[in-house]
């Protein structure tokens, strides 16, 4: 089934007769808008442009469809148009990507209160970067950074990962074992608790163990659970260990609910970014979500804007 987006991209093109000056109108990434373009013609079942240099000029069959398309999509932006202002206010609607634990521990308690609507994605970073590229997302939290020339990244925060286990955990005798004995006993005390993880991701867990042992685990986790939260109401059973990032239970520290077991030799830090494109229609609506993350998480350290 065809996308409408794809004819408002082609009828871009075909105004501006370039793939920037497309991307430009209707701020989305160029990329976004050869996707859209490569998409339409794959449908269509030929070419609508002949790229010369850096213009696109249209095809025979590509005037055809313009010609046949422009004025259907000038009613529908002119219906939406009219929509909007039968409206007592215009409500723009943004895209946000993070993962599930950063929204339920951050933005979740503020959704209610948006002057906006706002959809709320879940998924990989490298897949949220691709869609932010695109145009499908207007803005990410992650901790690594793209390489896009449309998408600029701000930094903002900063988060631990630590070694954290149940109330029950003997503390006393893990750092023990570790002051006394060395690293390498330490680990095989670790070992010999009960361990949770996550779905299909342990990237925490390898990189706390390879920065403190030299290697992976050479084990699974006994529990795998949805996600991080889980984790932490889990442990609040009284046993179990757990390498997740500080600021998901940093209040469960503090009540005593969970323990703090260990920082690592050297700490485990990872830098938390906003990532949104360069040219966007709703930077007000950005500049709010980015407002309530630095409430909540902006009191962790100072960082520079990169």
């Amino acid at each position: 089934m065809v996308n409408l987006e794809w004819y408002r991209t082609f009828k871009a093109i075909y105004k501006t007769g370039t793939l920037t000056g497309a991307a430009d109108s209707l701020f989305i990434s160029q990329p976004g808008v050869s996707l859209h373009l490569s998409s339409l013609e794959a449908y269509v079942g030929y070419k609508l442009f002949d790229r010369t240099g850096r213009k696109m000029i249209p095809t025979e069959r590509g005037k055809v469809l313009f010609n046949a398309v422009s004025e259907p999509i000038s009613k529908l932006e002119d219906v939406e148009k009219n929509f909007q202002k039968s409206t007592e206010k215009l409500t723009p609607t943004i895209s946000v990507g993070m993962c599930f634990e950063t929204f339920q521990t951050t933005l979740e308690q503020y959704v209610s209160t948006l002057p906006f609507n706002l959809i709320i994605s879940f998924g990989e970073y490298p897949e949220m970067l691709d869609q932010l590229d695109k145009g499908i997302l207007d803005l990410i939290i992650t901790p690594k950074k793209g390489v896009s020339p449309n998408i600029e990244h701000e930094a903002f925060s900063s988060e631990q990962i630590i070694l954290v286990g149940g109330k029950d955990i003997d503390t006393e005798s893990f750092r023990k074992t570790l002051e006394t004995k060395g690293i390498e006993h330490a680990e095989e005390w670790l070992k010999q608790e009960k361990w949770y993880g996550t779905t299909g991701d342990m990237e925490h867990l390898f990189q706390f163990w390879i920065m403190n042992f030299g290697h992976k685990p050479n084990f699974r986790p006994n529990y795998i659970v949805p996600n991080l939260n889980s984790i932490i109401r889990c442990l609040k059973g009284g046993t179990g260990l757990a390498v997740i990032p500080n600021f998901l239970c940093k209040n469960e520290i503090e009540s005593g609910e969970v323990k703090l077991i260990w920082e690592g030799e050297k700490k485990l830090e990872n830098t938390l970014y906003f990532g949104c494109r360069k040219k966007t229609n709703y930077q007000s609506e950005i500049d709010h979500i980015k407002g309530l993350f630095r409430k909540v998480m902006g009191k962790n350290n100072h960082v520079a804007h990169l």
